[in-house]
């Protein structure tokens, strides 16, 4: 199944995982609406919404950039109505915007806590709910989310609590909606990677130079993603998936092609949180 002709809503997007799922759509003529902030450069991050927009048209795509926070009811509502309007429908929601701060529970100010919720876990909620009128007039609705699978091991709840939380919202929204919304064929999944995926996320928060280069790169994300939102959405719902997972079932079996420092073999590269 192609994206030809297909629209996605997606939060975030003006750079890394969000942008490389973005392009890898647009490679076949989708049309590509993001709802982000960053309307000016940022002076420690490179891209803005409309150079995203620029890249999505340059790789065979239709972009509608909307400057907007994810945070703010009226301004979901008018991104979900602004890209039915200029598309004439909804057929993908993809929940990419997610802030990360994984301090340990009493360095955690209250300030990055609520914004975690209210980007990760609140954004999430609103902006699917916002879109299901719409997505239900699609002929293979999909909903998907950047987020891991619900692991309950202490490990990973007490690494970093304020964060965990957030992040395991974001999957128990996704697979609330799923359970919701199966009679009306709207699929909603998550997506997490194995490894850890070379973006400024990565570099500026995860361990710098050496972490990146034992990273993959966002291209690995964006396949997988394209593999779960073309897939039919009535049967293929309610999992939390694993990028690497995905692309196996699909046959791929060598994934040396997306080391972000070619050469680097597969025991050496930088395991993601979450995964057991």
């Amino acid at each position: 199944m192609s994206l030809a002709g297909k629209t996605i809503l997606m939060s975030g997007g003006s750079r890394g995982i969000g942008l490389a799922i973005a392009l890898r759509a647009a490679a076949d003529g989708a049309n590509i609406a993001m709802l982000a902030k960053t309307d000016t450069p940022h002076p420690k991050l490179e891209g803005t919404v409309h150079s995203a927009a620029e890249a999505i048209r340059a790789a065979g795509g239709q972009a509608l950039p909307i400057v907007g926070d994810v945070r703010d009811d009226a301004q979901v509502t008018e991104a979900v109505l602004k890209t039915q309007g200029e598309f004439g429908g909804i057929d993908v929601v993809i929940n990419n915007a997610s802030v990360i701060d994984l301090s340990r529970s009493l360095d955690l100010s209250a300030k990055k806590y609520d914004l975690m919720q209210d980007v990760n876990v609140r954004g999430t909620f609103m902006l699917s709910r916002a879109a299901v009128p719409v997505l239900r007039d699609s002929a293979n609705p999909h909903i998907l989310s950047l987020s891991p699978p619900l692991n309950l091991s202490p490990k990973w709840l007490g690494a970093h609590t304020g964060y965990t939380l957030a992040k395991y919202g974001m999957t128990m929204a996704t697979l609330g909606l799923a359970a919701e919304f199966a009679d009306a064929g709207i699929a909603a999944n998550t997506l997490w990677p194995r490894t850890t995926i070379a973006t400024a996320a990565v570099q500026n928060l995860l361990g710098g130079d050496r972490v990146m280069a034992a990273s993959r790169t966002a291209d690995i994300y964006a396949d997988a993603a394209y593999s779960v939102i073309t897939k039919p959405a009535s049967s293929y719902t309610g999992q939390t998936l694993i990028v690497e997972d995905v692309l196996e079932a699909d046959g791929v079996t060598d994934f040396s092609s997306y080391a972000a420092v070619p050469g680097t073999p597969d025991d050496r590269l930088f395991p993601d949180i979450f995964l057991d």
